[in-house]
């Protein structure tokens, strides 16, 4: 009787961490897509941004975007309201 309940027990155990894990690794994706869609939304406003202000980016300008970090890009955002050239935002191409 009571190896029968140790063993009810531990899977009672076993699927309350099953479900704690499973909405843990919910929320962990849920905040990772918006973190991601945020970063995404900051480099699209910023290339729209580029391009009305500085005409049609260059490939090197488009690559840097591609792996810009969300701090890299609001220093960016702040450059571009005083830079006078595509350059002086994104720094001179490699």
């Amino acid at each position: 009787m009571l190896a029968e309940r140790v063993v009810e027990w531990t899977e009672k155990w076993k699927q309350q961490g099953l479900q704690q894990g499973l909405q843990q690794g919910r929320q962990e994706g849920i905040q990772e897509g918006l973190q991601q869609g945020i970063a995404l939304g900051e480099i699209t406003l910023l290339r729209r941004q580029l391009i009305r202000r500085f005409g049609p980016l260059p490939a090197w300008a488009e690559a840097r975007l591609a792996r810009a970090s969300t701090e890299q890009c609001e220093a960016w955002a702040d450059r571009l309201l005083d830079a006078g050239s595509l350059e002086a935002v994104l720094g001179s191409p490699e």
